[in-house]
């Protein structure tokens, strides 16, 4: 028989609530940039790719001619050559990881229910879509030293509109990149920057030496 000074407090079990609310609150706040590793790779290199290719054709063909149209029909074919190489490329690449994984998939006798087997498939690679998105990243770079160097009809103003508007993408390039993967974005500006500029200096200057030999 208990008195009436006894007291009862369940505390352990509000601790334990207590702790299961941090514990999930935790849980929810944390998030693994490295699951956007892979979009975020093909997205990145599409339009830093398409943005360099297509502004080193230019400065090449800009090195030895000074005609806008010349060089307007060797970026726009660079566009074009570049986005179905990309595609295709990551098509290929995909495909083979998706049929990699789903031969792994088979040798572990991942047979379960048609849940798992519906959520197997759905985690696996689309090859189509890393295709039309490496594609699409692929154009949105190389369209900017197109635009940039439709309307300018002095040569050497052309040239220096085409480097800076360059520059100037792949600083945005790579500080989207360092801020979507949270990663240093000094570090990721200008290792893009300088890798676009080496690209665009090396092809200027082979194309202006070749030009000059006559050949």
């Amino acid at each position: 028989m208990s008195s009436k000074n006894d007291l009862c407090i369940p505390v352990s079990e509000e601790k334990s609530d207590h702790g299961s609310c941090q514990i999930s609150i935790k849980e929810d706040c944390v998030f693994d940039y490295s699951q956007r590793g892979q979009w975020l790779r093909a997205a990145v290199l599409g339009a830093t790719d398409g943005l360099v290719s297509v502004a080193s054709l230019m400065m090449g063909v800009g090195a030895v001619k000074h005609d806008v149209r010349a060089m307007i029909l060797t970026g726009f074919a660079g566009l074009v050559a570049g986005a179905c190489s990309m595609a295709i490329g990551e098509f290929v690449s995909v495909y083979s990881q998706r049929d990699v994984e789903v031969a792994q998939m088979k040798r572990d006798g991942r047979s379960g229910g048609n849940n798992d087997q519906e959520s197997e498939k759905e985690a696996l690679p689309n090859p189509i879509q890393a295709a039309a998105a490496s594609a699409f990243a692929f154009m949105l770079g190389a369209i900017m030293p197109l635009l940039a160097a439709a309307f300018i009809v002095d040569h050497k103003v052309r040239l220096g509109v085409v480097v800076a508007t360059v520059s100037l993408a792949l600083v945005v390039f790579g500080w989207i990149g360092a801020f979507l993967g949270r990663t240093p974005v000094m570090k990721s500006c200008l290792r893009v920057l300088v890798g676009g500029w080496m690209a665009m200096a090396i092809t200027f200057a082979l194309t202006k030496w070749i030009g000059s030999t006559g050949l």
